[in-house]
């Protein structure tokens, strides 16, 4: 039989997808959501539970009507750059938002969480392959307020028997290969989905921060995730959870990375197209190579990100761009 699941953010990019996976998988996902990013067209999977974090009386109306067995958290804010310009709002939306959904998941009898948090709770560790004993210095509210609910679930654990698994990953790309969901943001920031804009001439260009960056072609590198890898890892931490197991962090990623100008290149093959590029200054705050090691999720959980090639990426998230998009 399967479990009623709380997607909160379930409307969003990754939210989704997960929610696609779970309804795949033979569980019943009941999207959480307040639209303010989010879009009503991506809810197809399962139930809506309307509602906003920062609102307890509309999560308590969530799990008393649907009475969930687990929760996938992902709804948060997430632009470095606005956390810098507002980290009130961070502070309040993620975290106090968390917390409601802690306090109202213990009163209703729920235990298992799985949390999408951020290797923004690493903070500048340039260079290296980041693991899950990397020390944790966040250098903004974003990635500070994920570190204080990954703080917040081992309180709850400890005093309430709160089971969770925490994922902390960059760099999501790509879309669902049957072309039902994608990537949509507004404004939109992710290379990947700025590239093709530019490509079919939605934005004028796609400016490159930075080309003097002590790599390969001078542009930085990053590590990315094929977003369907990345729900697959959701899930696997769902059955971790249902099985009785106990708390566990894993970081996602491929190990390796690629540059802008890569990302660039694999673009114009898969599309046949030129990108219009302008080149622009480094951006504050960016380091020159961030990737995230994934031995523990592979060893542990069997998790592998076999979709993860440049070209898989946007090929599907460039059927996507030309066939999806979500109109309210």
């Amino acid at each position: 039989m399967g479990e009623t699941v709380l997607v909160t953010g379930g409307a969003g990019y990754i939210g989704s997808h997960a929610c696609k996976a779970l309804a795949r998988a033979g569980h019943t996902p009941v999207t959480f959501d307040n639209f303010a990013t989010g879009w009503r067209d991506a809810v197809q999977f399962g139930p809506l539970a309307e509602g906003d974090l920062l609102d307890r009386a509309s999560l308590d109306r969530a799990f008393e009507t649907h009475r969930p067995s687990a929760v996938l958290h992902f709804a948060a804010l997430s632009l470095v750059g606005e956390a810098m310009q507002e980290p009130g709002r961070y502070w309040r939306t993620n975290t106090l938002g968390a917390l409601n959904l802690l306090e109202a998941m213990v009163d209703h009898g729920c235990r298992n969480i799985v949390f999408s948090s951020t290797c923004a709770t690493y903070g500048e560790h340039d260079n290296v392959v980041l693991d899950e004993e990397t020390p944790q210095e966040p250098l903004n509210a974003y990635g500070k307020s994920k570190r204080a609910i990954e703080d917040m679930l081992g309180d709850f654990e400890a005093a309430h028997g709160l089971r969770s698994v925490i994922f902390r990953y960059f760099n999501v790309a790509g879309a669902d290969p049957e072309g039902e969901i994608g990537e949509h943001h507004r404004p939109e920031t992710h290379l990947v989905p700025v590239m093709l804009e530019a490509i079919e001439g939605k934005r004028p260009a796609l400016t490159i921060h930075g080309t003097d960056y002590d790599t390969p072609d001078g542009t930085c590198i990053r590590d990315y995730v094929h977003v369907s890898d990345l729900v697959d890892a959701h899930l696997l931490g769902l059955d971790w959870l249902l099985e009785g197991r106990g708390s566990r962090v894993f970081n996602l990623g491929t190990g390796s990375g690629f540059s802008v100008r890569e990302v660039v290149e694999a673009s114009r093959a898969v599309t046949n197209r030129e990108v219009p590029m302008t080149e622009g200054p480094r951006r504050a705050g960016d380091a020159t190579k961030l990737v995230s090691g994934s031995r523990r999720a592979g060893e542990e959980l069997g998790w592998s990100p076999r979709r993860s090639t440049l070209t898989r990426m946007i090929e599907d998230a460039w059927r996507w761009q030309q066939h999806g998009r979500y109109t309210r």
